[in-house]
């Protein structure tokens, strides 16, 4: 296993340069200027020019670009052109909210997926397969600002003293406060994706139903539940951890909408207001931030793949 991880260890790291540029060059690239931002509208060309060269923005793209990497590296990611103070403070200070959001939607998601997908693969009735392929179909097809918007009408308006429906409470202050704030934005983050892993878990259960493989323990004389969870599920769940691994990265860009719909005062409220401030040293920060997270959330999956099909390890 260690040696596999150090196969893949280069490949990630590939991954994430390859993904500081582009979204290096898309700062580049996007409209005005931090320096103008900085300066304010009825600021003379003179003023512009003085901030762009206290902020190196007057040096060549290339040399920019090697600046911002060395400080990624040691840890000095600047200052926030808005919020006047360290951008590793800044996002310090939001990534408790969105880090508690994203682990319980993820568990949400797994547990639900899973669940979903176990019970439609190995249930023998055609109703309950029938039921669950036109729940998987619905939610696959509900957006994620719908289920949002659902969640908000049923639990503001409908039911309004069983759980809050705006603002926040970290576990660090009250964990019961805390899971209230965070069922229902969860939940919404957890729905489509867990909709995705149940129906690909599901597939690949039933296919595996007809293998050489089943057959033969069929004919040994195990009992169907062995068989289901023995040989079937584990063959199977090579694909749902796969999926796993991709669908967190999903989670970190529903977060940014979901925060700002649940009012939670997270990292992806802190990119929306970055954004809309043209914020862009933030911006590109959380940016590439969110894209290493789901590239070591893909190592690991890719990790527990191998340790389930050692098929893997072997390639």
């Amino acid at each position: 296993m260690p040696s596999y991880l150090m196969r893949r260890i280069p490949a990630a790291l590939l991954t994430a340069l390859g993904a500081s540029i582009v979204i290096f060059v898309l700062m580049q690239l996007a409209p005005g200027s931090p320096a103008s931002v900085l300066a304010g509208p009825d600021a003379t060309p003179e003023t512009v020019a003085a901030i762009e060269r206290s902020l190196g923005l007057d040096k060549a793209a290339p040399v920019q670009y090697f600046d911002w990497l060395r400080g990624l590296v040691t840890g000095q990611l600047g200052d926030s052109l808005i919020y006047r103070q360290s951008i590793a403070e800044l996002i310090g200070q939001r990534l408790e909210s969105t880090i508690e959001l994203a682990a319980l939607a993820a568990i949400l998601m797994c547990v639900i997926g899973i669940a979903l997908g176990v019970l439609g693969g190995s249930s023998r009735s055609a109703r309950v397969r029938a039921t669950l392929d036109s729940a998987f179909s619905i939610l696959l097809a509900l957006p994620t600002y719908v289920t949002a918007v659902l969640l908000l009408l049923l639990f503001g308006v409908v039911w309004p003293d069983i759980l809050p429906v705006s603002g926040e409470t970290l576990l660090s202050e009250s964990p019961g406060g805390a899971l209230q704030s965070l069922i229902l934005p969860a939940i919404t983050l957890a729905i489509p994706h867990s909709a995705v892993i149940g129906r690909l878990l599901q597939t690949s259960m039933r296919e595996a139903m007809h293998e050489d493989y089943v057959r033969a323990a069929n004919a040994k004389g195990l009992t169907h539940r062995r068989v289901l969870w023995v040989h079937v599920l584990r063959n199977s769940m090579s694909t749902a951890v796969v999926v796993i691994g991709i669908r967190f990265g999903g989670l970190l860009g529903g977060a940014v909408l979901v925060e700002a719909l649940f009012a939670r005062n997270g990292v992806g409220q802190l990119l929306v207001q970055s954004v809309l401030s043209r914020d862009y040293f933030v911006v590109q920060d959380l940016i590439l931030f969110a894209v290493v997270a789901a590239i070591v959330m893909q190592l690991i999956s890719e990790m527990a793949l191998a340790a389930l099909d050692p098929r893997v390890r072997l390639k």
